[in-house]
């Protein structure tokens, strides 16, 4: 996986604010008896039967305990784990995404789960995932879920523009162009100033990187190697076709392109419910008109894209640990994650991946 500076940036300053409750990670004292679980779930991605399912199998499994789900936006997480966790009222499980993973796990922020990492799934756990969930050879963030980035599109805007789906980067580009043109106050592709999670692959795609590490372990900026200028160039000419907040991110981008206010919109594959479904989650009558492609590499074939997803570990300072692992067992477990696939989210388990 590619590391990012953003990665970087979060780890610097978590680990200044996290520093009070920095140790082995091993966990805080547990109480034992029955007691509450408390379970940070971030944004709409985890569906609403597998919260059923989570509550119900615990409660079934634990008599006398609860598991209550909070729900928690992407937006300001980083600061609000950072707080949380280093205090005394913690919650139990935590869910973070998989680039914010290292911010918490080197310190000491997160209970090792070395100890049921085979019941969680071992070997049968994302690779990557597990990467950015260990820090020093121990996990202390599992894999909870993934999903590849994908460009959705409105098939009516483009034909009424008369583009169709791209076969490399300039064509993409140049779609955008004519999309924008053509659909006076609609972006040709959604792309707002801060969203790094869709600048990236322009880089890369066109043989450029954040920075390299020698064999030393040196680090050497690339930004300003031909290669990343030139994917840097080409982001600038997408953002000149869209309409996004240019200190916006990448939160939300469904909205506009629900609204046929964006004709095309990156995102995880798993956004496609957000885009068609009504508030019963029913498809509405844009699932007729919503198609995807993969982006497109620069000289055709695809692009290496980011993959996005969370990664999920228990707070330190919980008391209730022995408690928190058996909830955590039962959202690793394939009853649990076969509804985050069902749902269209990569699972945790790659032996579910034919699932999705």
């Amino acid at each position: 996986m590619k590391k990012s500076l953003g990665a970087v940036a979060l780890l610097g300053a978590a680990a200044l604010a996290l520093s009070g409750c920095a140790g082995s990670g091993s966990g805080g004292s547990t109480s034992s008896g029955p007691a509450q679980i408390r379970v940070w779930l971030v944004g709409t991605d985890t569906p609403q039967e597998a919260r059923d399912y989570l509550v119900k199998t615990f409660e079934a499994q634990n008599p006398g305990s609860t598991l209550v789900i909070e729900q928690q936006q992407w937006t300001g997480l980083v600061d609000k784990l950072t707080t949380s966790l280093s205090s005394n009222d913690t919650p139990d499980i935590v869910e973070m995404g998989n680039t914010q993973a290292a911010a918490f796990t080197s310190s000491g922020a997160l209970a090792s789960l070395d100890d049921i990492k085979d019941q969680l799934g071992g070997s049968d756990l994302l690779p990557g995932f597990v990467e950015a969930g260990t820090y020093d050879g121990t996990l202390y963030a599992a894999p909870y879920y993934s999903g590849a980035r994908v460009v959705f599109y409105n098939t009516a805007q483009y034909q009424q523009a008369g583009v169709s789906v791209p076969t490399t980067l300039d064509q993409y580009i140049s779609n955008a162009q004519t999309l924008a043109q053509k659909l006076p106050g609609v972006s040709g592709v959604y792309f707002p100033g801060k969203d790094w999670y869709n600048a990236l692959p322009f880089i890369w795609a066109n043989g450029g990187d954040i920075a390299t590490q020698d064999s030393s372990g040196k680090w050497t900026a690339q930004f300003e190697s031909d290669a990343s200028v030139k994917g840097l160039q080409q982001v600038q000419e997408l953002m000149k076709t869209s309409l996004a907040p240019k200190d916006g991110d990448e939160t939300d981008g469904w909205v506009p392109f629900r609204t046929e206010k964006a004709a095309t919109y990156s995102a995880p594959s798993w956004a496609y419910w957000s885009i068609v479904a009504d508030e019963n989650k029913a498809p509405t009558a844009l699932a007729n008109t919503t198609g995807y492609f993969a982006l497109p590499g620069a000289g055709g074939g695809v692009a290496p894209v980011f993959a996005g997803g969370s990664n999920i570990g228990i707070a330190a300072k919980s008391q209730h640990q022995d408690l928190a692992k058996k909830a955590l067992e039962i959202m690793l477990g394939t009853d649990y994650q076969g509804l985050l696939a069902k749902a269209g989210l990569v699972p945790a388990r790659t032996s579910l991946g034919g699932q999705v």
